[in-house]
Order: C-alpha cells, then structure tokens, then sequence
C-alpha cells in the first residue's frame, strides 16, 4: 500500500531504505513512521494507507539492521559497530529532511511503534522543535532494578561472546518470557496479536522474528535510559502534543502500566498536552490486531493527528 520505495544516503554512512506514501486530495502534513524490533516498514502499509486519507504524506523506513537499509558498520540484527543508538537517530534526520524536501513547508509528526517508540520519543527530544507532535505506541522506558541489571549483564555477556552474536540473556527475558505470558497460545508469537493471520505472516516473514544480538541490545537499551530520563525527558518542548497508545493485554509494557507511568514523568516534566489511550485487551502490535482492538486505537490517532494539525 505504499506508492514509492526509494534509497536515500544517510550522514551515518547507511543507505537508507525508505517507503512512502501520498497524501490523498490536499495535504494537511507529514508523518514519519518508525517500526519495531526484530520487523521493517514495509509492514506498515494499511497505516500509511489510512493516514493518506486523511491528507498526510507517510514515509516509513527501515532502521539499521533490519529489512533493506544497508551500512557497511550495520550487517543484519545489528545498529552499528559503535553508537548505534545515535546513527539510528541520524538516519531518522536524514528521513526528516528529506520529507520536507519532497513536501516542504508542512507540520511534521513522528510516529513509532515499540522500538520505534523509543526511537520517536528520542528524535523528539532532539528535535521536538522542528515537530508538531509525538506517537509513541507500545514502548516501554520504565527503568527499574531489573532493567539495570539487565544492562550490566548485557556488558558482561558482549565480553564473553563479542557483540555480533544473540543474547541468550535477554532472549530470554523479552521474547521467551511474553511469548509464555499468553495462555493459552497457539504460539509464541501470540503476545503480538489476536489475529492468526497476522502472527502467521510475522513468522513467515524472513525479515521478522529474528534475535537481536548483543550489540543491537545495548543500543536499544540506550535508547530506554536516554529516552526516559529526567534530563531526556527536559528537552522535550512543554507545548508539544504526544499520543501515548498501549493494551491491557501487553506483555511488554507490562499491561498498559509502563505507558501510565511515562505519561505521568512526561507531565511532572512540564509537558502539556499528553494524551493516553489504553485499549482493553489489546496485544502488542496494536496495528495488527483484531477489529475490536485496533478501530479504537486508529479512531484515538486519527482523532489527535485532526487536533493538532488542522486541514487548511
């Protein structure tokens, strides 16, 4: 449902593989879609689809690692040799500039799901002047004991085995431990969604499901602690509208509580226009999931992205 792919050549050295869409009838402004861990953005053409109805030009690209971007520091399940987290952000910059390029002069908003929620809000964070508002869906920044731990034992784990292999560590920890939070399951892919055919097609994808090594962890995590930090949090420009989206039947923002939880640091930040939605029994992929649970989530979007960025 995109209408153009394309390559375009990132300061960080990566090639760049970028989808887009156009806006039906007159545009109104631009949205930038990031996508999760362990997938690309090729899946998220029924949104760009539906976001061009309502007048907004959509790209969507594949973050180092993963689908189609190449960089000779960046094989496969892995950011970058060194200062992954901020070639990532990098790379979102040049997709930025080159958006209003194409389209100059129109309000621009992020959007991410899950990994690419950490990276929204990062890239907000850097550049929320330059942005008319924030989507951050399923991602999860809470950073507790078990988080700190976590990093520490990603550290020794890298000096044991090097960076480009696996996290038995974390495999276990993230996509084991949500995989055996749904009973009962057809899979252990179920925490993703409610809907077979949608579980099935990730498996199948080739460019899906796949283990992240222990380089792209650290760089992930990174992006956790950077993201959700006081001092992180403190750039963000008061005034800029974020959309926080999450389930109660996700595993990994812990039920829709860890969204609960950002919310609330972001308004003891001073932010003040935040807006949550927590939809009642919605897995992880909220854009895959099953009528029931994906028509409030995309009627609660559709609904902020009218608000902040009026048709002309």
């Amino acid at each position: 449902m995109f209408d153009l792919r394309e390559t375009i050549d990132s300061r960080s050295g990566a090639a760049v593989h970028v989808y887009s869409r156009k806006a039906q009838g007159h545009a109104r402004g631009i949205v930038l879609v990031h996508h999760g861990l362990a997938e690309h953005a090729g899946r998220y053409g029924r949104l760009a689809a539906e976001l061009a109805a309502l007048g907004f030009h959509v790209f969507a690209h594949d973050h180092r690692g993963h689908g189609s971007t190449s960089a000779s520091d960046a094989p496969f399940r892995r950011f970058a040799r060194r200062h992954g987290a901020d070639k990532v952000l990098t790379d979102c910059r040049a997709i930025h500039t080159h958006a209003l390029g194409r389209y100059p002069g129109l309000p621009v908003v992020v959007f991410g799901h899950s990994m690419g929620g950490l990276i929204a809000l990062n890239y907000a964070e850097s550049h929320g002047r330059d942005l008319a508002g924030a989507a951050v869906w399923n991602a999860n920044f809470q950073t507790g004991l078990q988080e700190r731990v976590g990093r520490l034992a990603l550290k020794a784990e890298k000096a044991l085995k090097g960076s480009d292999v696996p996290s038995a560590l974390l495999q276990r920890a993230t996509f084991e431990a949500w995989g055996k939070a749904i009973e009962p399951r057809r899979t252990m892919f179920d925490w993703l969604s409610h809907d077979d055919a949608e579980v099935d097609a990730y498996i199948a994808d080739p460019l899906c499901g796949f283990s992240p090594t222990l380089s792209m962890m650290e760089d992930v995590m990174t992006l956790i602690f950077q993201g959700g930090s006081q001092a992180g949090l403190d750039m963000l420009p008061p005034a800029l509208p974020i959309h926080f989206l999450g389930g109660t039947a996700d595993p990994v923002t812990d039920k829709g509580e860890a969204i609960h939880w950002l919310a609330g640091q972001l308004r003891l930040a001073g932010a003040r226009d935040v807006t949550v939605a927590i939809i009642d029994g919605a897995r992880h992929e909220t854009l895959h999931e099953l009528p029931p649970y994906r028509e409030p989530a995309i009627a609660s979007l559709t609904a902020w992205l009218q608000r902040i960025v009026p048709a002309n």
